[in-house]
């Protein structure tokens, strides 16, 4: 058996210390990587031109959520006031979506931002892949004649969904939120769409998962164009 000496246990040790020290440095840098990832996506805004198109475009794609919701109202109030000096508006945002949906509570958060943003920018929705439940009202929302989508690209409209357990009363007053978020979805569709409320409402109470095609959204105003 060979006999390992005190000299060469200490090296041993240090060497596994730095080992060590070395992972945890790599872990702190791959987390710092993750957290400036958005903003690197968005073209590190506060360096960009304005009039630099990949400093103007988004990538918004997943579950539509807080943290998601909070980064993309972050970069279109950023965007929406970066524009030359001789410029009366900002150039377009383009904002390309692909998700299955997520909060209406977050939708909505964004769908007012977007409005309000377009006071100064045009806001270019596209549509790639999917375009589902939440995220369908965020395709709608851009500027007239400025919303697209890939050929490919399903869309889908259901009612709001929902969940609630505990007291009757507590659960009698989660169902008329439900309803009352319900009508407020189908007003802003209607207001961005050539659908009324009525329309809207009678796809709804199919009470399944509507797809359209990109053809059939268009027809119905989610939508104005095909990408090309």
């Amino acid at each position: 058996m060979t006999k390992i000496s005190k000299k060469d246990k200490k090296s041993k040790k240090i060497s596994e210390e730095v080992s060590t020290e070395e992972e945890v440095s790599t872990e702190e840098e791959e987390a710092q990587g993750q957290k400036t990832s958005m903003l690197d996506l968005l073209g590190a805004l506060q360096g960009e031109k304005p009039e630099n198109p990949e400093a103007r475009s988004i990538m918004f794609v997943g579950a539509i959520d807080e943290e998601k919701s909070a980064d993309l109202i972050s970069a279109l109030l950023v965007l929406s006031q970066q524009k030359a000096p001789n410029e009366e508006r900002a150039k377009d945002i383009k904002i390309y979506i692909s998700t299955y949906g997520g909060s209406a509570d977050e939708m909505l958060a964004i769908y007012d931002v977007m409005n309000y943003c377009k006071q100064f920018c045009d806001i270019e929705t596209i549509g790639l892949g999917k375009v589902m439940s939440a995220g369908t009202l965020l395709l709608a929302a851009g500027t007239k004649g400025k919303r697209r989508l890939g050929s490919h690209c399903r869309v889908m409209i259901h009612s709001v969904n929902g969940g609630s357990v505990g007291e009757l009363h507590s659960i009698e007053n989660e169902i008329e939120q439900m309803k009352a978020l319900q009508d407020n979805y189908i007003q802003c569709l209607s207001d961005e769409t050539s659908m009324t409320k009525r329309q809207i409402q009678t796809l709804i109470n199919r009470k399944v998962n509507v797809y359209l095609s990109a053809e059939e959204a268009i027809e119905k105003g989610l939508a104005d164009e095909v990408l090309k």
